[in-house]
């Protein structure tokens, strides 16, 4: 396992601080406020230290305040219910004694069932293709200075994009967009810990296919964004140091908000989870002109 892979490891692996209560680290990436995924990979796996012998098979969170990348963050689990098939845990993660996330887990015993899926929509070789790390070297010069060092650290997902947009300057596009990634490094044969990375993982990327039809990006003038709420379904058994396809599509904006959803696949074209994000993507008008 690569250093950096062993750091989200270690990033997810919330530690324990009493009855159903634990408490996580930050990492900072670069973003003005913390990574939405880091809070939903730790919420995840504080919910999953309270359940035995069943596995999470959906996540809803609800994204209520800004998190500080630089302080860590209290996990409080709730027992909401203990059923003979499903248990539901309810997690309040809090910076400050202030709620930035709540969040619900439904957790499952293993069945067998029905079973059907979307067409693998197909997609270049991931091989072939440029990753985010190597896109972001080529900008390197027109970053900040103030941001450099933390936008530029290798990071542990590794992301391949396909067709990639200018991130200073994107051009208008239909509200579609795919991605191959992938842990850096094997990991642990923990299907807990699979889980948890594939809800931090899920949060990189989604909330700029809404933006894609407007031709404007996190970096453009005016522009105020961030996630609102997040759900996932897991279908079958993620392996997050496979390589994982993430096909992504925007069905409408309106109001200021942008509606995001996401089907990830295996490279044997399994479908292994879905996802939904709704995102808040307002552009403030200036105080001149009409």
């Amino acid at each position: 396992m690569e250093e950096v892979t062993r750091n989200l490891v270690a990033l997810l692996d919330v530690a324990p601080v009493g009855d159903d209560h634990f408490t996580g680290e930050s990492d900072d990436l670069g973003f003005p406020n913390v990574f939405g995924g880091q809070v939903l990979g730790q919420a995840m796996m504080a919910a999953s230290r309270t359940v035995e012998a069943r596995l999470a098979h959906s996540m809803h969170a609800y994204f209520l305040r800004p998190g500080d990348p630089h302080r860590g963050i209290d996990y409080e689990v709730q027992r909401v219910r203990d059923g003979g098939t499903f248990t539901v845990r309810r997690i309040i993660a809090r910076q400050n004694e202030r709620e930035i996330l709540t969040s619900m887990v439904s957790f499952q015993v293993p069945e067998e069932g029905f079973e059907h899926q979307h067409g693998f929509p197909g997609a270049p070789d991931p091989e072939s293709l440029t990753s985010e790390q190597e896109l972001r070297e080529q900008l390197r010069d027109l970053i900040p200075q103030e941001r450099r060092e933390q936008m530029m650290k290798e990071r542990a997902i590794d992301i391949r994009p396909v067709n990639p947009n200018s991130p200073l300057k994107p051009e208008a596009r239909p509200p579609h967009r795919q991605s191959w990634f992938r842990a850096q490094g094997t990991l642990p044969e923990d299907p807990i810990l699979h889980r948890a990375i594939l809800a931090y993982a899920s949060d990189f990327g989604l909330l700029g296919t809404s933006l894609q039809p407007h031709g404007v990006g996190f970096a453009s003038r005016g522009m105020q964004i961030a996630s609102l709420d997040h759900a996932i379904w897991f279908h079958r058994e993620p392996r997050l140091d496979s390589w994982l396809l993430y096909d992504m599509d925007s069905p409408s904006a309106s109001s200021g908000r942008g509606m995001n959803r996401g089907l990830v696949y295996n490279q044997d074209g399994e479908l292994v989870a879905s996802v939904a994000q709704e995102a808040l993507i307002r552009q403030r008008r200036s105080s001149g002109g009409k």
